[in-house]
């Protein structure tokens, strides 16, 4: 699993990781305010942690190799799993450490087959309410001593090879309308550029697609009225001041705009957008591609059609 934040690693819980999960679990709700009733998450034991794992799946953190945060995820009925005993211990919060394992979390729910993910989170901490409405979760239902958050999860989709990026790339070509915003992030050689190039033959855009390292920007017209192709690498753009100069927003209304390297700064061209991880594990072929849907605009996009066929590659 990735991570932004300096010294924090992130893996798929394992019940000998049971011990440090508890030392935040217990760190974490210990350090918050008196509850009516309590809540039973200072009478989890490796013991109990270690058994929910057996039954599902969990993200731990660490920060320097010392234990720093938690989730559990458990499978419900349907499609939707259960965020369960969110725990960020008291001396590593406000670093990042809670977004960036909700994230990966959200992946993990994604990837093992679910489509939704829920959580409860107590009427006592609106602050926390917040946290996660920030992070696109709204509220399901109401429920004793709180509300039940329901987020709809990214897609996660296998890629094998270079080929089958591309067309990957075609099929989401057929979804793409005018003024849509997609920021594509992956280490170098992840398929950025091959997945842009399916996009590209997909709107019948003009000209080579590249990766565009040198010129930052390129324009490939549609051959047949389809929307302009922007295409923009923001790997040695240092600020928001650099992506202004490029002038984006004049044509993000009319045209697909795709930015690579973009997250973090490309986030401002729309409040609706794609944002498309592409992870690839040294020594393989096999890319997992995660799509994330962000906005309006996206909740009523089916991103996943795009599975079908995501193991062919031709």
């Amino acid at each position: 699993m990735n991570a932004s934040v300096p010294e924090l690693e992130l893996r798929l819980a394992d019940p000998e990781d049971a011990a440090g999960m508890v030392e935040v679990i217990h760190a974490a709700f210990g350090a918050r305010p008196p509850l009516d009733p309590p809540s039973t998450a200072i009478d989890e034991t490796p013991a109990t942690v270690a058994e929910t794992l057996g039954r599902g799946v969990g993200v731990y953190a660490t920060v320097a190799q010392k234990p720093a945060g938690v989730i559990l995820i458990g499978g419900s009925a349907g499609h939707r799993a259960s965020l369960q005993r969110v725990s960020v211990h008291p001396a590593f919060q406000r670093h990042g450490v809670a977004s960036a394992m909700v994230r990966a979390a959200e992946e993990l729910a994604a990837a093992e087959g679910h489509t939704e993910v829920e959580l409860f989170a107590r009427a006592e901490f609106p602050e926390l309410i917040e946290f996660w409405q920030h992070r696109g979760y709204r509220v399901d239902r109401e429920a004793p001593h709180g509300v039940y958050l329901v987020k709809l999860l990214p897609v996660v989709i296998m890629v094998p090879d270079a080929d089958a990026m591309h067309a990957l790339g075609r099929r989401l070509a057929e979804l793409l309308e005018p003024g849509d915003v997609i920021i594509a992030t992956g280490e170098l050689g992840a398929g950025k550029t091959t997945l842009t190039q399916g996009i590209g033959q997909g709107l019948d855009s003009q000209g080579p697609i590249i990766s565009p390292t040198f010129v930052i920007s390129r324009i490939h017209p549609s051959g047949s009225g389809r929307p302009d192709l922007v295409h923009v690498d923001a790997y040695r753009i240092g600020g928001e001041d650099e992506l202004d100069d490029l002038d984006l927003d004049s044509r993000v209304a009319e045209s697909v705009t795709l930015v690579e390297w973009g997250e973090g700064l490309a986030e401002r061209l729309s409040t609706d957008r794609l944002e498309i991880g592409i992870h690839r594990p040294p020594g393989t072929d096999t890319r997992t591609v995660v799509l994330r849907g962000v906005g309006p605009r996206w909740d009523a996009a089916d991103l996943t059609a795009l599975r079908e066929g995501a193991t062919d590659a031709h």
